[in-house]
């Protein structure tokens, strides 16, 4: 059980491919302890190499939506008025704090990504 950083693409693939076949070791065994610490240099490989960007408000107001099988129309009853939606999709109007509330609130949007500059 040797360990080291991963920092190649073909170490961080030996790292999977391991990591896969002793992540469901028994707990306490050296197989887990070794599933630990691979999973730990994984993830720092994969912050390092796959950022992924939190969306802009609005992508994230449509995808939770989609998610929740809403129409424009209950988005319009959150908010107070189907113009402002319209508005809004369209980039004509901002979210204010109001919104962000409501939004929060209602889709469970987080204030992080509603307060996000677009």
């Amino acid at each position: 059980m040797q360990f080291k950083i991963l920092k190649s693409k073909k170490d961080y693939g030996n790292a999977l491919e391991r990591f896969d076949k002793i992540f469901q070791a028994k707990t306490g065994t050296k197989e887990s302890e070794e599933a630990d610490v691979l999973a730990l240099l994984i993830k720092e490989y994969e912050d390092k190499h796959y950022i992924i960007h939190a969306p802009d408000p609005l992508a994230a107001i449509k995808y939770r939506m989609e998610q929740q099988g809403l129409p424009n129309s209950d988005l319009a009853q959150i908010l107070g008025f189907k113009s402002r939606v319209t508005d809004l999709f369209n980039k004509h109007r901002k979210l204010n704090l109001s919104m962000v509330r409501k939004l929060h609130n209602k889709l469970n949007i987080s204030l992080e990504t509603l307060i996000r500059e677009y």
